[in-house]
């Protein structure tokens, strides 16, 4: 393991965190030069995730610094490599997680790269070639073309950029528990900020009927009347909750904050799923009978591979599905950050890597 390998012979210019403060400054480093399997990608925008808070001051404790995030990145082809297919010099493209995977093993070969365990993420990973990656708060990437997507015409890279990350999250188990083609079935969503907005977005576009589950009562008049939810639960009154009990069949679990799972498994009918993609950073309290008295199902999601998150993002360009977002330029990155921190954002941050004369 090592930042940079001989081959890493092209200067560039971005934004890192360098200790647990999470501070993020000016930072040049090296990236590799552009291989047969590669594109260059010039970075219009790059969306904050959560993930990049808990990187950036090292909540997790696998930062390896200093470390330059972000996995929600647009922008432009300026090189390909010779092996390339399906990509020219100035397409719209998008980067999300992932960097590399392992190419042999059944997942791989399904069509399920995020779950090869040899995945590799976008930054703080390690390349096939033992150089640690370097994310998107930078002027330009260099990505294997096997990882990266086409951006559809209509959808603007900034509002975009979020999809690569919060937007496949929420399509993959909608897709996998084939709520995608149960237009008529009751869809809860836990949470209602960068992932809850887009799931709500594609609940609507499918034809599914939206609940938000949520602790702020000032949230329902946004989520009815702005996003187009049905119904809206505030999880901390009891009677609510009660009223609803068994009338939801899947639930997305969103919510990033510590939770027990009891209460909104009493939401779902009889053989109902709650599928969890928020991640808290403690175990969650999974109560016995409100699980075993209702056949019901836990599982956990991930991402999705390149195969569905090209398709996803050909659906958002379909059906006009964009984040909800908030531009900030480069040197209001540490501020994004601090709010992103107090959920102080409707619903996503974008970074403006490029300036205002590079929107498209």
């Amino acid at each position: 393991m090592a930042q940079t390998t001989p081959n890493h012979t092209q200067t560039v210019s971005g934004w890192a965190a360098h200790d647990s403060s999470g501070k993020i400054t000016p930072y040049v480093f090296k990236r590799r030069a552009n291989g047969v399997n590669d594109l260059t990608i010039e970075i219009f925008y790059c969306g904050i995730c959560h993930t990049d808070l808990h990187y950036a001051r090292n909540d997790w404790g696998i930062t390896m610094y200093p470390v330059v995030p972000g996995h929600e990145i647009t922008g432009v082809i300026t090189k390909i490599g010779s092996n390339v297919r399906g990509f020219k010099v100035g397409d719209r493209v998008g980067v999300g997680c992932l960097a590399a995977s392992c190419l042999e093993c059944e997942f791989c070969k399904s069509s399920q790269e995020n779950y090869c365990d040899q995945t590799q993420f976008t930054y703080n990973g390690i390349f096939w070639d033992g150089s640690i990656t370097y994310g998107g708060y930078s002027k330009f990437l260099v990505a294997d073309h096997r990882y990266v997507v086409h951006i559809p015409d209509n959808l603007p890279l900034d509002a975009a950029a979020p999809l690569l990350c919060a937007g496949i999250t929420v399509y993959s188990p909608m897709k996998d528990n084939k709520m995608l083609e149960s237009p008529g079935k009751k869809l809860g969503i836990i949470g209602l900020g960068g992932l809850g907005h887009i799931a709500v977005k594609f609940g609507k576009a499918f034809g599914l009927h939206v609940t938000i589950i949520s602790t702020s009562p000032s949230k329902e008049k946004e989520a009815k009347q702005r996003l187009g939810a049905d119904d809206f639960i505030v999880s901390t009154h009891p009677k609510q909750m009660e009223a609803k009990k068994r009338t939801l069949d899947f639930i997305l679990d969103t919510a990033s904050a510590n939770h027990s799972l009891g209460n909104y498994l009493e939401l779902l009918k009889v053989n109902g799923t709650l599928v969890v993609v928020g991640a808290p950073d403690k175990p969650m309290e999974l109560p016995s009978f409100p699980l075993i008295f209702g056949k019901r199902t836990i599982k956990g999601s991930i991402l999705g591979g390149m195969k569905e998150t090209q398709e996803m993002m050909d659906v958002c360009g379909q059906r006009n599905i964009k984040s909800d977002i908030e531009v900030v330029k480069t040197d209001q990155i540490n501020q994004a950050l601090d709010r992103l921190s107090r959920n102080d954002v409707r619903y996503r941050f974008v970074i403006d890597i490029a300036g205002k004369s590079a929107k498209m």
